[in-house]
């Protein structure tokens, strides 16, 4: 299990126990945390789960693979820290990772 917290645009900060295997999108959608949008369902379809992760976060988080980068393209305000919350699978590494949501999803 692992703690994630989500900070959305203006600085509201939501803290959910997330259980191993699971996304950090379907934590977000089961505790309602706002701004993730996950309109294909966690298919890596869209770019409505769009997250920044924290700095400190990029290598235990990894980097994206191709079909992840492809739709990373059409992410609204992409940044080298950019990820589809749908593909960062949760662990006992993860246990803090911070994430930030942006203004508005692609």
């Amino acid at each position: 299990m692992a703690k994630i917290t989500y900070i959305n645009h203006n600085g509201e900060t939501h803290v959910v126990d997330a259980a191993n295997g699971t996304t950090v999108m379907e934590n977000a959608i089961k505790n309602s945390v706002p701004g993730i949008e996950a309109e294909c369902g966690g298919a890596c379809a869209c770019a409505t789960c769009h997250v920044y992760v924290d700095e400190a976060w990029t290598e235990a988080v990894g980097t994206p693979d191709i079909m992840e980068e492809d739709m990373l393209d059409f992410a609204w305000e992409g940044r080298p820290n950019s990820r589809l919350s749908c593909q960062i699978k949760v662990s006992d590494a993860l246990d803090g990772l911070i994430v930030r949501i942006p203004e508005r999803q692609a």
